[in-house]
C-alpha cells in the first residue's frame, strides 16, 4: 500500500477493480479545505483515460510490475511478435496491446514489456529512436537549422515536421513520445 504522495507518471495502481496507469496528476492545495490530488488515469485493458480525484494522503493499492527486456520481430497479421532477450521464447500481443507505440515499433527494435504476473500489461520502446527519412521536398541551398520546416515521411510511415536541410535517405534522431525531430545522425 502506498499513498497519494508516491503518485509519479507512469505507477500503475489496482483501483476500482481494474489496473490503471497515472498520465499525469497535480497535487492541488485550496485555500479552504483540504489538500487533494487531480489525475489523468488510463485503463491499461482498454485505453480508456478517466480524471479521478484523491484526497491528499488517501491510501491507493500499488501494483508491482515486472519488466522484461524483448526485440520486436514481425506482425503476423493479427498479431505481433515478440522475442524474450534471455530465454529466446517468443510471446504474441494483439494490435490493442502495442497501439500505443505501433508508430515507432519497427522489426529488431528492442522493447520492454511490463507485466503483472504473467499477463503483458505495457509495451515501451526507447524515447529516442534513429529513423531515415523515406520522402520529403528537397531542400534548398543556403538553408540552415535556424530555417522552416517541412514535413518528411519516415520509414515507419509516421509524418513529422523536420528542417528543411533534411533530404531523402537521411538518418534522423526522432522523440517518441511527442513525435518530433530532435537531431540528424551523422553515419
Amino acid at each position: 500500500m502506498a499513498n497519494t504522495s508516491d503518485f509519479r507518471n507512469g505507477l500503475i495502481l489496482n483501483h476500482k477493480n481494474n489496473l490503471w496507469k497515472i498520465v499525469e496528476f497535480l497535487h492541488v492545495k485550496p485555500g479552504k479545505g483540504g489538500a487533494f490530488v487531480r489525475s489523468k488515469l488510463k485503463n491499461i485493458r482498454t485505453g480508456q483515460v478517466v480524471d479521478e480525484t484523491f484526497r491528499a494522503g488517501e491510501k491507493v493499492d500499488v501494483v508491482r510490475v515486472e519488466a522484461r527486456n524483448f526485440t520486436y520481430l514481425y506482425n503476423d497479421g493479427n498479431s505481433y511478435v515478440f522475442m524474450d532477450q534471455e530465454t529466446f521464447d517468443q510471446i504474441h500481443l494483439s494490435e490493442l496491446q502495442v497501439k500505443d507505440v505501433l508508430d515507432f515499433l519497427l522489426e529488431n527494435t528492442n522493447t520492454t514489456i511490463a507485466f503483472h504476473g504473467d499477463d503483458p500489461i505495457e509495451v515501451r520502446i526507447p524515447q529516442h529512436m534513429n529513423v531515415k527519412i523515406s520522402e520529403t521536398d528537397p531542400g534548398e541551398r543556403g538553408n540552415t537549422a535556424q530555417g522552416g520546416s517541412k514535413p518528411a515521411v519516415l520509414e515507419n510511415g509516421v509524418t513529422i515536421m523536420v528542417p528543411l536541410f533534411i533530404q531523402i535517405g537521411d538518418t534522423i534522431r526522432v522523440d517518441t513520445k511527442e513525435k518530433r525531430y530532435i537531431e540528424r545522425v551523422k553515419e
